[in-house]
């Protein structure tokens, strides 16, 4: 029952804090499963594994979490296991033992258990060398007789540390442990190895794994120019192709990449200039048909959303801000996990404070119209406040390239040439980054 409410109220809550994409197979695995993913965002990682799956998950945390006020006691309601590591308390690295005999039991059990083989989180653009933990606990619950298959899940985040970016869960083929079972003892070291390597190709293939930060951006505006030129919508998954392209593409056609790289920079540096956010508002013709009619929608928006937006700016204006002011000096891969951290607890004070200052100042009918007005009302402001940056956005665009038909028609020249490149570049590297992925 407390692990069924946890993960209905984190799952919720996530969705709220991210907008959450999840590319799955749609059968869920059954029988013993060890979920293994990246880890670039401190406790919100793990807490994804809530929307991935319905089965109840045992989790592996490193033990000084479960020393922390409220962090500690979800732990261990949820029957989490402590692993020791060396830079927290060496003399505790022998707690390890009972640690991977429980992880053991359980897919022994027929249950499934999610671990972060990178040991830490971080904010390096690839994955880090691979702890040999999980699979040293797989492989020792399959010499116990029990079917355990390894499920790598890739978690890549647009904005990990800002609130309703995109966060795309990508879950890869398993893993069937029993094909890495040694044959004696001697070998299980090699044996080790060997699942430790597939598991890091496993999560190479879904995670972007970027050789440095300044491939990200050339990554985005490649896939910008491709869905421009295809005329869909961006797309996270697709993203990841292009930032394991950039690499290839980078060792095979060192001159060609450099040459390709300067002109998209060059672009990117011209749509800046012009506020440009992307190939797409260079195409956008401004016709009284198609402005008046965006005029009228927004003017309506305004008028009738306005004084919802200002009630709700002016009760949630301060429980807005202390997640933000709470994670101003974190590290960037914890920001996120402390800002959704108190927001919740801020959210549910300030709810219940709400509450009872309309039960005191007021009466209980009106106490009970306002514990069920906050949520939906709170809800409304963050849209509003999300569709007017959209609004400004487009004002600022059209008062820039709206009369300035030339200098549009020269950038929108050049995004379809290299839109054009990007097509050809991507059939061309398609079936080599298909080829690199077999396993």
């Amino acid at each position: 029952m407390f692990y069924a409410c946890v993960r209905a109220v984190v799952a919720l809550c996530l969705r709220l804090f991210y907008r959450v994409r999840v590319n799955a197979p749609a059968l869920e695995p059954d029988g013993p499963v060890l979920f293994v993913g990246n880890h670039p965002n401190g406790l919100i990682d793990p807490a994804l594994v809530f929307i991935l799956t319905r089965r109840k998950v045992t989790f592996l945390a490193k033990a000084p979490l479960f020393r922390m006020p409220v962090i500690g006691w979800l732990l261990k309601g949820l029957d989490a296991l402590p692993v020791y590591r060396k830079q927290d308390d060496p003399a505790k690295m022998g707690g390890n033992e009972g640690t991977l005999d429980a992880a053991k039991g359980a897919l022994v059990q027929g249950r499934a258990i999610t671990i972060f083989p990178e040991g830490k989180s971080h904010s390096e653009p690839g994955l880090a060398e691979l702890k040999t933990g999980a699979a040293r606990i797989a492989l020792s619950a399959a010499k116990a007789g029990a079917p355990v298959r390894i499920v790598p899940v890739g978690l890549t985040y647009a904005e990990k540390h800002v609130f309703h970016s995109e966060v795309l869960i990508d879950v890869g083929p398993a893993i069937d442990v029993q094909a890495f079972l040694p044959a004696d003892a001697a070998a299980e070291p090699d044996a080790v190895r060997a699942l430790t390597e597939r598991i890091a190709s496993g999560l190479r293939a879904v995670t972007l794994n970027l050789e440095q930060w300044a491939d990200l951006p050339l990554a985005q505006l490649a896939e910008q120019l491709f869905a421009f030129k295809q005329g869909g919508a961006l797309d996270a998954e697709r993203l990841r192709l292009w930032a394991r392209g950039v690499q290839l593409f980078r060792a095979q056609e060192p001159e060609r990449f450099e040459s390709l790289r300067a002109q998209l920079a060059a672009f990117r540096h011209r749509m800046a200039l012009v506020r440009a956010a992307g190939p797409e508002d260079l195409a956008l013709e401004y016709r009284p048909g198609n402005v008046v009619p965006f005029v009228v929608k927004n003017v309506l928006a305004l008028v009738l959303g306005l004084p919802l937006f200002a009630l709700g700016l002016g009760l949630f204006w301060l429980p807005y801000q202390l997640p933000r002011l709470a994670s101003r000096n974190a590290e960037l891969d914890v920001q996120a996990t402390v800002k959704f951290l108190t927001a919740f607890v801020v959210a549910l004070a300030w709810w219940g404070a709400l509450t009872a200052a309309a039960a005191v100042w007021g009466s209980a009918p009106l106490a009970v119209a306002v514990f069920l007005a906050v949520p939906p009302l709170a809800l409304f402001t963050l849209y509003f406040a999300e569709r007017w940056e959209s609004l400004q956005r487009d004002i600022r665009v059209f008062f820039t390239l709206g009369d300035r038909a030339r200098l549009k028609g020269l950038l929108l020249a050049e995004g379809e040439r290299l839109a054009l490149e990007m097509e050809r570049l991507a059939d061309e590297y398609r079936p080599r980054l298909d080829a690199a992925a077999q396993p």
